[in-house]
């Protein structure tokens, strides 16, 4: 998603774009991910300002693909089961309302006006009516289209091409060589070894993460719901299986059900564990969830970098070579923002806001 956002915006700043994948479109961690457009889990700060340029982008480019990319803007709920996690909560979304988020309290007695098979007994919430879902395979596959980009699927990057100065002119592949005088990282859980062929550094780990997928249902999951402590999860440094119930529908009827999160590289095995973390969590949310079956679970790779921020932008130990990866679980959410910042940084226009805390040499040589 990253990669198709980048093309779409460079080509738009007038530049010509190719897109070179080892695989089919969306055929890794964007074709694994639910969609997520969140501001709701964003603590206030860099990432989050992201997030708001990035879900007004994803509005525009809704109204511009139209039902193609099936974006949805159901809104997010984040409940609390106790009143300290409530509490909590609130002071969390009081300081998001303080950078521009609409966080709106919910109190226990309301909870059932936004979700009616809400488990009983909740402290209460809070509303965020700017989170919102697209369809990440067709998003990608709709994005790199409106490019106009050329694309070149089945292509192994094997090298990255560099003068005796120093300075990027393209990438080698298993078919040939292709010469650029800018190359984009986006890469995404593969970012660190791309860089690694150009000689820097760029510490991106996989951090697995399952979801688990139900019958088709009439519509009775209608937000993007999950529990408080997901925020805590998402920020942890954990190595460990973390596992917090978020839950949604689809506009084709399955529910999906996160998020699980775990560092054990590249293993792609059922965890049992995992998933039945997941169907307890999303039981404990939605009980009627209990006599309804899972058609199927699938996992993926999250970009992550040790300080939950991507790297966005040029990478001055390689000049010429620009980094757009990283961005954990938040990719789908973060990409068209991620793809108008590096444009502006392809054609030396003045980005949005300052890109130093996504800088790609912040982690060294």
């Amino acid at each position: 998603m990253a990669g198709a956002a980048c093309a779409l915006y460079a080509a738009r700043a007038g530049l010509e774009v190719r897109v070179v994948d080892r695989g089919p479109v969306a055929g890794g961690t964007t074709g694994a991910g639910e969609g997520n457009v969140l501001v709701s889990d964003k603590e206030p700060g860099p990432e989050l300002r992201l997030a708001l340029l990035s879900a007004r982008l994803w509005a525009g480019l809704a109204e511009e693909l139209g039902a193609a990319i099936e974006y949805e803007p159901k809104g997010g709920l984040v409940v609390a089961s106790t009143p300290g996690a409530l509490a909590a909560l609130r002071d969390f979304a009081a300081r998001q309302r303080s950078a521009g988020v609409t966080a709106i309290p919910v109190a226990d007695n309301q909870l059932t006006d936004f979700e009616p098979y809400l488990a009983p007994g909740m402290a209460g919430g809070v509303h965020y009516p700017q989170d919102a879902q697209v369809m990440p395979a067709l998003a990608a596959a709709h994005l790199l289209r409106a490019s106009g980009a050329r694309s070149h699927p089945g292509h192994t990057v094997t090298g990255v091409l560099r003068t005796a100065g120093g300075t990027v002119y393209g990438v080698r592949t298993d078919r040939g060589d292709i010469h650029a005088p800018a190359v984009v990282n986006a890469a995404g859980v593969w970012g660190g070894d791309l860089a690694a062929l150009a000689g820097t550094r760029l510490p991106v780990l996989p951090r697995r993460g399952f979801v688990l997928v139900t019958e088709p249902l009439p519509r009775r999951v209608r937000h993007k719901v999950y529990a408080a402590d997901y925020v805590a999860d998402v920020a942890s440094d954990s190595a460990g299986l973390r596992a917090s119930p978020v839950v949604e529908g689809t506009a084709a009827g399955p529910v999906l059900i996160g998020a699980t999160r775990e560092r054990v590289g590249f293993d792609r095995s059922l965890s049992l564990r995992a998933v039945r973390a997941l169907a307890a969590g999303a039981v404990g949310l939605f009980p009627f969830l209990g006599r309804v079956r899972a058609l199927r679970t699938y996992a993926g790779f999250r970009p992550y970098l040790p300080d939950h921020l991507p790297a966005i932008g040029p990478d001055p130990r390689a000049p010429g070579l620009f980094h757009a990866c990283g961005h954990e679980g938040a990719g789908i959410g973060l990409a068209p923002a991620t793809g108008l910042l590096i444009a502006r940084a392809l054609t030396g226009r003045a980005p949005e806001f300052d890109l130093t805390p996504f800088r790609p040499e912040r982690f060294g040589t």
